[in-house]
């Protein structure tokens, strides 16, 4: 009776002509969505700067978490469908989702306990550990929600709802896209604020802890419409059965492999024994779809690149839009925005010219077409990254050592180093160029007559001085005078700098920044324009002169250029990315719900996930084994690989042939049903050919009887 009162409610208890429980739903997917995307767009720059890991470490642990946030819907549909159902699914696996956020924050927070003046955490494993655990639960959290949150809000609408129904759809696939680009703007923002208490550094506790209070908000809103939802009680899953049936095919043709044993027209066959035709003709329909999946996975190894590797290489790149600026990760913005644009451009303008020009252009084509825009980005992110390279300071490799030298007396000196001709250090100058070498440990020649000077780098040391973050400039003050100096600006206050001494590097955003300089009884000002990317060295010569002539007595060294090739040229390989999206993955999704049969669009939906997930694992494997020594060589090697599956795909998809499974199901049906009446018939023939005989017998009695009374 409860369960009718609901179902009533919701058809005669309406908003606008809506159920009032799907504004609860639609709230919860908003917020949701802003959460997962808005911690995913800031991920690989956490670890990489924060974490301090390399770029192939930090891709490999981005994907591998993304791999399985397309590995866990499964689990969600399996427990919804044969346990829970999807209300208690979402409300669990949300709880698990918010703990997960928070972790993700927590993990974040390093300056109240830690206080290194970098910014870096002490305690590093403790920060790792708790992020991958965080991590871990938000895959569980975010892929088991997923395929239960649109289904669950399809279930509020009765049966005279069906306008409504998809409208509640369209405005879902809104709010998914809404929540992706609202975080992929707000959280990189929040990122690039300074926060700490010992020391200022890029604040991902806020822009962790800004998602997981979002995702606070979900739960909570989820949960008030709980006495307004309609619950549908766990049907049992049609993945378990399917898996059954194709189980007991498998092992029955093993069975009868001898060749006494008469060959079957298709290997599912052998189940007829124990299953029913029909659900052996649907699983013939899926797995005809699901072997059109097996090359798709290269197009996700490319797709969900856009949120490392060319996060990665926006970092090497100037955001200076002039009003604005754009910080690397806020790229990823492009995507939804584009997803908005084109979807009803495609679909009311590109499609049907095509038709009208008598193209066949069917979704598998569109595919096709799809994967080759993706390949198409590819080869674009390749062109940039030589552009960039271009700009870029010969990094030494592993065995090698980088050295730069400074003369910090007044007079010109001579040097001679290991490997290269004499030359003239002038007095307060750097030398331009490093000095590579592959010893680390060095011996330098300075002066006339010759003092010789060993110099050991360290690795350490050469990372220090040689890698700077790529989303801000990096600066250090030398005090080259023989008494302290204390150096400050707006931003940083450096402290004290001993005679003979260097401060550590320090972060600082873009922009016109002003230092002043103090040795107790007098000051004077330095300012200077900063960009991305680059690294300075500020000498202050014996000889400063405070007052007016303070900038021009300071040297200035540039350690690293900063970035040059400009960010707008990556909007170009984004909109080929997303229009490869849009006709890939939104007619993908068109095709195998229409060649689904009615009680696997489940099981071809849990497929195409399965898909997303092998593409990052793909990424893992090419990130790790391949190794190639230039950025722009791995763009080339995935292109190419599209490609190639590209080709594969399309001589596949030139043998499908599209049907309608509604009709087979129905022939099916019919042949059930046509067969139940034969069945029908012949029991009643034979019931009224045993009535014939009897009445038969009956009447021959009948007449020896009153033959037997007449004798």
């Amino acid at each position: 009776r409860n369960v009718y009162l609901r179902w009533n409610c919701r058809e005669q208890c309406p908003l606008f002509g809506y159920p009032i429980s799907i504004f609860f739903i639609i709230v919860n997917e908003f917020c949701e969505r802003f959460s997962y995307y808005g911690m995913r767009a800031v991920l690989v720059l956490y670890f990489k700067y924060f974490f301090q890991w390399n770029d192939d470490l930090a891709i490999s642990i981005y994907h591998t978490f993304v791999a399985f946030c397309y590995l866990t819907p499964i689990f969600g549909a399996i427990v919804a469908d044969s346990w829970l159902g999807k209300f208690r699914t979402i409300i669990y696996l949300s709880i698990v989702y918010a703990v997960g956020q928070v972790a993700m924050a927590v993990s974040a927070i390093h300056d109240i306990t830690d206080k290194n003046r970098d910014g870096t955490p002490d305690n590093l494993t403790f920060h790792v550990v708790l992020s991958m655990v965080g991590l871990m639960l938000i895959a569980l959290g975010t892929g088991g929600i997923k395929p239960c949150v649109a289904a669950f809000g399809g279930d509020q609408f009765g049966d005279q709802q069906e306008k409504q129904r998809r409208t509640f759809f369209s405005v879902f696939y809104l709010c998914i896209n809404g929540g992706s680009l609202l975080s992929t703007i707000i959280t990189p923002i929040l990122r690039a604020q300074d926060c700490g208490i010992h020391s200022k550094s890029k604040c991902y506790s806020l822009a962790f802890g800004v998602p997981a209070a979002l995702m606070v908000v979900a739960l909570a809103v989820f949960i008030m419409g709980s006495s307004m939802y309609y619950k549908a009680k766990p049907e049992g899953n049609i993945m378990f059965k399917v898996s059954k049936c194709i189980g007991f095919a498998i092992k029955n043709r093993y069975r009868h492999r001898s060749k006494q044993y008469p060959k079957k027209e298709h290997w599912m066959d052998w189940a007829e024994e124990k299953y029913d035709k029909l659900l052996i003709a649907q699983i013939k329909i899926a797995l005809r779809v699901l072997f059109l999946y097996i090359p798709l996975p290269m197009f996700w190894t490319l797709f969900d690149q856009k949120g490392s590797r060319w996060t990665l290489q926006a970092t090497t790149m100037d955001g200076n839009f002039g009003a604005i600026v754009i910080q690397p990760d806020q790229m990823q913005t492009i995507n939804p925005i584009l997803i908005l644009t084109l979807v009803p451009i495609m679909d009311s303008l590109i499609y049907p010219l095509i038709r009208k020009c008598g193209l066949n252009f069917t979704p598998l084509r569109k595919m096709t077409v799809g994967m080759i825009l993706a390949a198409l980005a590819f080869f674009c992110a390749a062109v940039i990254q030589l552009q960039i390279d271009k700009t870029l300071p010969d990094f030494p490799s592993k065995t090698q050592s980088q050295l730069k030298l400074l003369n910090m007396g007044n007079t010109a000196i001579k040097v001679q180093l290991p490997g290269s001709e004499e030359f003239t250090l002038p007095g307060a100058q750097a030398s331009e160029d490093y000095f590579q070498f592959d010893s680390e440990q060095i011996v330098v020649s300075v002066g006339n007559p010759s003092v010789t000077k060993s110099v050991l780098l360290t690795k350490e040391q050469r990372q220090t001085l040689l890698i700077p973050s790529a989303i801000n400039d990096e600066w250090l003050f030398i005090n080259g005078m023989s008494k302290p100096l204390n150096v400050s600006s707006d931003a940083v206050q450096l402290g004290v700098i001993n005679p003979f001494h260097y401060s550590n590097y320090t972060q600082i955003k873009n922009g016109r920044a002003t230092f002043t300089l103090q040795d107790g009884s007098h000051s004077c000002e330095y300012s200077k324009d900063f960009g991305f990317g680059g690294s300075y060295t500020f000498f202050v010569p014996s000889t400063l002169s405070f007052g007016s002539n303070c900038q021009e007595s300071i040297t200035e060294t540039v350690n690293i250029k900063p970035n040059s090739v400009h960010m707008a040229l990556q909007i170009p390989q984004y909109f080929l990315i997303t229009a490869g999206e849009v006709m890939f993955s939104v007619t993908g999704l068109e095709f195998s719900y229409s060649q689904a049969p009615s009680n696997m669009k489940s099981v071809l939906q849990a497929g195409w996930l399965l898909t997303n997930a092998v593409g990052n694992f793909i990424v893992l494997i090419v990130a790790e084994i391949a190794k190639l020594p230039k950025q722009w060589t791995e763009y080339i090697l995935f292109a190419s690989l599209l490609v190639a599956v590209c080709i594969i795909f399309s001589i596949m998809a030139s043998f499908y042939t599209y049907i309608d499974p509604t009709e087979i199901e129905a022939q099916f049906k019919n042949k059930s049903y046509d067969s139940d009446e034969d069945d029908d018939k012949k029991k009643l023939e034979k019931s009224e050919h045993k009535m014939e005989k009897r009445n038969s017998v009956s009447s021959d009695e009948e007449d020896n009887k009153s033959n037997q009374t007449s004798m």
